[in-house]
């Protein structure tokens, strides 16, 4: 995947928001990795902020629905995954701020 393809599902993601911090999931460092075959299938590896989220399944919903808009996804596959675990440290400074952690 070229990077302006990269950039674009980027763009796509941050509008998508975490419902309980209200900070987009690309700011929040919850995208670990995208990977597109030739045909347009598209895997994110994510992360959640907690284990055992109960709302994991509306953001992988909207991680989908965002992308769905770009004409080189024709097909995406969100793997929630724990390692490397989250932490803080991984957020924006955007988000950092947003949140008032230092």
């Amino acid at each position: 995947m070229n990077e302006e393809l990269k950039e674009s599902i980027m763009g796509a993601l941050e509008l998508v928001i975490d419902p309980e911090l209200g900070i987009d999931i690309v700011n929040l460092g919850l995208i670990y990795d995208l990977k597109m075959d030739d045909e347009g299938n598209l895997t994110v590896d994510m992360t959640l902020t907690a284990m055992g989220c109960p709302l994991a399944g509306t953001i992988v919903d909207q991680v989908k629905r965002a992308l769905a808009d770009i004409p080189e996804v024709k097909d995406t596959e969100v793997n929630i995954v724990w390692n490397p675990p989250w932490n803080k440290d991984m957020m924006s400074r955007y988000a950092k701020i947003a949140l008032g952690i230092k």
